[in-house]
């Protein structure tokens, strides 16, 4: 890419800009909008009368009934009337509904969405948590029978470790029943399914199919990172842990290998399900729907779970933030929710970085604070490495004009020969051309590691600091009202900060370098387009790369004060005068010289 090139590229991303600002709609225009969109609402709330789970159930208990259905196993249960009965701790606020005996909603009372509402992570009638069973010539799906809730439950419902029993009953003395369980804090809710007198009513009593289905609601600022982070998670009995759906509709059926639990995973929340002796088949589904921006996947997971030794199926839900710690604390490898990347890069936030961040916490500071001696630590452990780089560029740059004396004599249309008269070159200064370059690539894993780490990071949510109220999304300075192209609806202040220091980075470096001719115009193209693929990332991880740059400014300021370019000019000088070390290349050394060789020989034949 020739100086032409780039600047004919910049200009049009200008002109693109600078179309989609100017030719945007006015307030007027949007208000005007607006008044139309609600005008249209107010008829249609007219003419379609709202409705209610409580009101659709209604419905569904007044219509007429087959008799035959009546007269079929469980028959009594079809109809009934839908009561909701909360079960709650310090954490906690289940509402349990006698329509299906399921929990109809979960809400966190410790937090709330980022609008300021009740968290509520799921409830109504599009959530489903029911076992499928055949009774006879009838297969019965408690999803759409009626249980009856225990009167000893209701009234102890609420204190320390309280329980409540759902029955659905055949006669009186047969009948199955569901008992959820509570402590007065935590995030755990016990369920156990009991069946009693109905060995010869069900078939195949020993298993039984579980259908749980959940719409997950919209709880974070950006819809945008809660859907991608939004998917279904699972982990074997033999501790294969693997996910599936978090950016497009997916399926996949598991009948080789037991399932420990499966977990219906958000950004920032999750609801899991873990069977004590596992779930012996299992089908997932993830579906998204990109035009519902109140709900935005739904999660479906079809399970058969096997009865235990004492006749009957124990299983625990977990309705948790995810949060590290908390998680890791309830045991059974629930922490591997939380991506912490791919490869070497876990391993580094696993061992490296979580333990140091969790040192910072008990401090109590300010998460900006936090994050600042965090990307101090990591400058000062990685100081040494930032040194020798910055010593191999001074010395690339100290050789710059004997390369180019070099470049004259040999001419650039022999790219071969000149590469070997600047390996002779490298060779008698005692200089490493990759010396500049291996060092930043060690670092590489743990900036990745660190862009992984962030966007999970529970503790940032809801956290601010100077002007970003919530360090674990954006801070738009400004709301477009529509979708530009490459930044998406807003632009992030600290993403912009950021962007600034990446470039003005960019060019101290190239003087450091000495860099030229093309590449110089290269490395400014990275920041713009990070510009565009971190707009909707997090503050805080904006936050952290806007001040790994200022401090990599301060490095190389004291860096350059302790490095005298005269010295290594003369040291280099020294260098040459030595006699060539005569000891055996490397085989790769070889192979590259005899490789150039050959290069060379082509070059002249077709000259």
């Amino acid at each position: 890419m020739d100086r032409n090139t780039f600047t004919g590229l910049f200009l049009i991303m200008i002109i693109i800009a600078g179309s989609v600002w100017f030719l945007r709609p006015s307030d007027a225009q949007l208000k005007k909008e607006a008044a139309l969109q609600d005008s249209l609402k107010r008829v249609k709330d007219k003419t379609t009368p709202a409705t209610t789970a409580r009101l659709d159930t209604a419905k569904i208990i007044n219509k007429p009934v087959d008799s035959a259905a009546l007269k079929s196993p469980f028959g009594a249960t079809i109809n009934g009337t839908e009561k909701l009965i909360t079960l709650e701790n310090k954490d906690l606020r289940v509402k349990l509904s006698t329509r299906g005996g399921r929990i109809y909603s979960v809400e966190l009372k410790n937090f709330k969405t980022f609008d300021k509402k009740p968290l509520v992570l799921f409830d109504g009638d599009a959530n489903k948590f029911g076992f499928s069973f055949g009774a006879g010539a009838a297969n019965v799906n408690t999803n759409e029978r009626y249980f009856t809730p225990s009167a000893a439950g209701l009234q102890v419902a609420g204190q320390d470790s309280s329980s409540i029993t759902m029955r659905l009953s055949y006669t009186a003395t047969q009948y199955i029943d569901y008992i959820y369980s509570l402590k007065g804090e935590g995030y755990k809710v016990g369920l156990v399914i009991k069946a009693t007198g109905l060995d010869n009513v069900i078939a195949n009593s020993s298993s039984i199919n579980l259908n749980w289905e959940s719409s997950l609601h919209r709880l974070e600022k950006s819809i945008t990172l809660d859907r991608q982070y939004s998917m279904i998670q699972y982990l074997t009995t033999d501790n294969d842990f693997n996910d599936l759906g978090d950016t497009k509709n997916d399926q996949k059926d598991i009948t080789d290998k037991k399932l420990q639990w499966v977990s219906f995973k958000q950004h920032f929340f999750s609801s899991l399900l873990l069977s004590k002796d596992g779930f012996t088949k299992s089908s997932l589904i993830v579906n998204v729907d990109t035009s519902n921006h109140e709900d935005i996947k739904q999660l479906k997971a079809n399970l058969t779970v096997a009865r235990n030794s004492d006749g009957t199926f124990p299983l625990d839900f977990y309705f948790s933030p995810n949060r590290y710690k908390t998680l890791a604390a309830e045991g059974h490898g629930f922490e591997k929710q939380i991506n912490l990347g791919w490869g070497p890069l876990k391993y580094v936030n696993r061992v490296a970085v979580i333990p140091v961040f969790n040192f910072l916490t008990q401090f109590n500071w300010n998460y900006g604070l936090i994050i600042l001696a965090l990307t101090i630590i990591l400058k000062l452990v990685l100081s040494p490495l930032t040194y020798k780089s910055y010593l191999s560029m001074a010395k690339m740059r100290v050789l710059k004009p004997e390369m180019d004396e070099i470049k004259a004599k040999v001419g650039e249309d022999n790219p071969t020969l000149l590469q070997q008269e600047y390996l002779k070159l490298y060779k008698k200064a005692g200089v490493n051309p990759l010396g500049g370059c291996l060092p930043l690539l060690i670092q590489m894993p743990i900036v990745i590691a660190f862009f992984r780490f962030f966007p999970g990071l529970f503790e940032l949510r809801g956290q601010g600091f100077l002007w970003m109220h919530d360090l674990s999304t954006y801070d738009s300075i400004v709301n477009f009202g529509f979708s530009v192209p490459f930044l998406g609806d807003h632009l992030s202040l600290m993403c912009l900060l950021m962007t600034v220091s990446t470039l003005i980075y960019t060019y101290f470096n190239n003087q450091i370098s000495g860099v030229s001719g093309q590449m110089k115009y290269v490395g400014y193209i990275t920041p713009i387009i990070f510009l565009g693929a971190l707009n909707g990332y997090p503050a805080g991880l904006n936050y952290y790369y806007f001040l790994a740059n200022m401090l990599t400014f301060l490095q190389q300021y004291l860096i350059r004060l302790m490095v005298d370019d005269k010295k290594i000019h003369a040291q280099i000088q020294e260098n040459k005068k030595k006699p060539e070390d005569k000891k055996k290349k490397s085989g790769f050394s070889a192979k590259m010289e005899e490789m150039m060789r050959q290069q060379q020989q082509v070059q002249a034949k077709k000259k």
